[in-house]
């Protein structure tokens, strides 16, 4: 009876986290074929595409953490999430440039303290790029509710491998777990662009 619960523990965990194992495995494809994508975008990198500029009159005092800034900043842009800064606990100086942290499509927000303005810029879309982040996105301490039900639907696709053996040799399949593949798509669909549940955990 408890041998019979860990399989079909297994099996139905399996069938939702079968998107992650696809994304991983594409994700493995597209890092061992960068020179294939170099050759078909003519680059390396992919380009920062200029979205927008914005005024930002805001003031801050010259004791103003820059972490502090670039969390009301994204706020006022309605961008709360995972975010990178250079020197976070360090005071303002004439510029502060932050990326916001995005699957699909980061965004870089440069921040002209002199000019109090706003510039935006998008990271052009590539395939093999997205896969990577996809492939390196961390979860805990990250500061972000989102992120960290991400790092912990990852463990339960370690912890779901060896319950893969079963799917695999199951010819048919029981309607809760069609029913489990299919949330699990949406799952993985729902972390390719968290902008719209990317708000920081308190």
């Amino acid at each position: 009876m408890f041998s019979k619960i860990i399989r079909r523990t297994h099996m139905y965990l399996a069938l939702f986290l079968v998107p992650w194992v696809l994304m991983y495995a594409l994700s493995t494809m597209a890092m061992s074929h960068r020179p294939l994508f170099k050759d078909w975008y003519h680059s390396e990198q992919p380009a920062w595409e200029h979205e927008r500029d914005i005024p930002y009159p805001a003031v801050f005092s010259e004791n103003t953490e820059r972490e502090m800034v670039v969390e009301q900043i994204l706020s006022d842009l309605n961008l709360e999430g995972n975010w990178v800064v250079a020197n976070p606990r360090g005071r303002i100086d004439d510029q502060i440039t932050v990326t916001r942290n995005n699957a699909v499509s980061p965004q870089r927000i440069i921040y002209n303290v002199q000019g109090k303005t706003l510039k935006i810029e998008r990271l052009e879309f590539r395939t093999n790029a997205f896969l990577e982040r996809m492939h390196r996105r961390r979860g805990y301490n990250q500061n972000v509710l989102i992120d960290d039900i991400w790092a912990i639907t990852v463990d339960l696709f370690i912890l779901a491998t060896v319950g893969l053996m079963d799917v695999v040799g199951t010819q048919s399949y029981p309607k809760m777990g069609h029913g489990l593949f299919s949330i699990g798509n949406g799952h993985l669909c729902l972390f390719s662009n968290y902008n719209l549940i990317g708000k920081t955990s308190p």
